[in-house]
């Protein structure tokens, strides 16, 4: 547990309080008070449950899903203070698209903040090291605090969302460059349609949380306050419509995959009906002259083995012909695609 506390016109916020601080602490409706508390044990948990139970007083079912994780993001309003919670997020160590999430429960009243997490938060950090330089958070009370908070959670899902941009354009270039059906790339894009589908739903249910937060619904956040709440709001909005971008493009990376080895096998199979087609007629001329009758005109001839072969070589010429002047062999570009970027603009209308 680490108390923090801004008491008026003091040039730093102090910390080192202990529990027995606390009551007096709060008293004073000039002083602004953080406390974050930790469980990351079970002796932990205990003991921050009964500083919220018995020093702050809040609701018992409120203390009770604080203490337990796994719990979706909500708010809860009560006439002192209103309680609410959020998640953070962490990248995988090995793939940062395999992102994890941290729950932080929270609490905030007139001039008071308390936050309880199992995991550490980088946010939390960053915020602690702000106060801790300058006493200008604080003194604009402890709703200000709360915001920079949540400001700081929202900004490390940027990171993220970068991640996932790369992983994107990563993957795009590499369907388009295999030569067949690779599922092992299947594989990452449905690892990376998971996560950014959780992405997806993980930010679209905070979303509610910070509306209500910064549409003027708790008393606790003054008026003037509110628009950086709605900053946050509109941050984590834009997150949420990336994800929902995302979404789509590897939904797109199925389909793109999909014709990709459409137009591998179509190429296979041209090239097995081509030779098909040629080696069809070769068979008949074949076929023709090796039935075993007497009397076949050339069957006798001195010559007629090297003529069939050369009728034959004909017939092959011919078709490769044909099918090159149809199209259906020896086909390319007509336009080198580093010509056609380099054409002017009006040229792509």
């Amino acid at each position: 547990m680490e108390i923090f506390v801004y008491k008026k016109d003091a040039k730093a916020v102090e910390e080192g309080f202990s529990v027995e601080d606390l009551r007096s602490l709060l008293a004073d409706k000039t002083n602004v008070v953080w406390v974050d508390l930790r469980g990351e044990t079970a002796e932990q948990a205990e003991q921050a449950k009964h500083i919220l139970l018995n020093i702050f007083g809040f609701h018992h079912l409120t203390v009770e899903d604080c203490v337990e994780t796994r719990n979706q993001p909500k708010i809860e309003a009560f006439p002192e203070y209103f309680y609410f919670i959020v998640h953070g997020i962490k990248p995988g160590e090995t793939n940062p698209a395999n992102f994890a999430t941290k729950e932080l429960d929270g609490y905030l009243g007139e001039n008071f903040v308390v936050t309880f997490h199992v995991e550490r938060f980088k946010s939390i950090k960053a915020v602690k090291q702000q106060i801790r330089s300058s006493t200008f958070i604080c003194q604009r009370g402890a709703a200000y605090l709360l915001h920079q908070i949540l400001d700081q959670i929202v900004d490390m899902y940027m990171p993220i969302v970068d991640d996932f941009d790369n992983a994107i354009s990563v993957l795009e270039d590499r369907v388009f460059q295999m030569k067949k059906g690779n599922n092992a790339i299947l594989e990452e894009i449905m690892d990376l349609r998971r996560s950014v589908a959780r992405l997806r739903r993980i930010s679209a249910r905070q979303l509610d949380v910070l509306y209500r937060v910064s549409h003027g619904e708790f008393p606790q956040i003054p008026e003037n306050i509110l628009p950086f709440f709605r900053d946050v709001h509109d941050h984590l909005l834009r997150i949420s419509d990336l994800a929902e971008n995302y979404r789509e493009l590897v939904g797109g990376l199925f389909d793109i995959h999909f014709s990709v080895v459409a137009n591998r096998t179509n190429d296979v199979m041209k090239t097995l009906a081509v030779l098909s087609s040629i080696i069809l007629p070769l068979s008949l001329i074949a076929g023709i002259y090796g039935m075993n009758f007497d009397n076949m005109p050339e069957l006798k001839s001195r010559n007629g083995y090297y003529l069939t072969l050369g009728v034959m070589v004909l017939v092959t010429i011919g078709l490769l012909i044909y099918f090159w002047q149809r199209g259906w062999i020896f086909q390319r570009d007509d336009v080198n695609p580093e010509e056609k970027l380099d054409a002017p603009m009006d040229d792509w209308v």
